[in-house]
């Protein structure tokens, strides 16, 4: 089903429903939630997800497991979707959070095809068994490290939301520290029990979650690495690699792959 809204075919007793779906360059999806767990997969363009918990950036040949209930904000940046709405009660992922999922070629092919699947399908038939192998390669899906959550503190979170907007792998946490009128020491404790992470670890995720954008849009590894702040090409590729276990060219490479097929 292709450009079909979700509330034409919600209440469908399948446990499964695909959707296809085309956005312009720029479109907002302002915060709603879902009945059904969604698995949102882009494959063209960038997608940007925020959630009460913080902010996923969703690449190419990645998609993004929203559990049912959780409210979400979608930025699509030139994206064309496909979306599998599952019912609470057989989804495959048990985290209650969400998370970036890897699409590896056959989860990429199986979604193609899931356009082409009617919302009353016949369970026992082919398509029974495509919806079946969906829910099964998701469950079986790899989680990417592509995400900052945002603290409940309301000034600490306005800092992360400015530094979301323009990162730089050495802003300092005595920076933070005195911005906020604290020791650096209770800044490290209050930023570890906000957002589950240390200050550097969160840095350095905004930072590669600002970095994929940049890549697939074209800009080099030099001119990337050099405007988030690393001292070189090198040190940037080497945290690239160390975090998604591939270079950025090679990254960027299997994107555009991906996009071909």
């Amino acid at each position: 089903m292709l450009n079909t809204p979700l509330t034409d075919v919600d209440h469908v007793a399948r446990p499964m429903v695909a959707i296809g779906t085309d956005y312009s360059p720029g479109t907002l999806l302002d915060f709603h939630t879902h009945r059904r767990a969604q698995f949102l997969y882009g494959m063209t363009g960038v997608m940007e997800v925020n959630t009460d918990d913080g902010t996923w950036m969703v690449p190419p040949y990645s998609g993004v497991w929203l559990p049912a209930g959780k409210r979400h904000q979608v930025r699509m940046n030139g994206v064309s979707t496909r979306s599998l709405y599952i019912e609470p009660h057989v989804a495959p992922r048990a985290s209650c959070s969400c998370e970036v999922l890897v699409v590896t070629p056959l989860l990429h092919h199986l979604l193609l095809a899931s356009a082409h699947i009617p919302a009353l399908y016949d369970e026992s038939g082919r398509d029974g068994a495509l919806a079946q192998l969906l829910l099964y390669e998701l469950q079986q899906a790899q989680a990417l490290p592509l995400f900052a959550p945002l603290p409940h503190d309301p000034q600490l979170a306005s800092l992360c939301r400015d530094f979301l907007g323009q990162p730089h792998i050495h802003s300092l946490p005595e920076d933070w520290a005195r911005q906020l009128h604290r020791s650096q020491r209770t800044f490290n404790r209050l930023f570890r029990q906000q957002t589950g992470m240390s200050f550097a670890v969160w840095r350095q995720q905004a930072c590669l979650m600002a970095a994929i954008p940049k890549l697939l849009s074209g800009s080099s590894v030099t001119r990337t690495a050099l405007e988030l702040g690393y001292d070189s090409p090198a040190a940037f590729s080497s945290m690239f690699r160390k975090v998604l276990g591939q270079s950025p060219t090679a990254f960027v490479q299997a994107a555009n792959r991906q996009e071909e097929e």
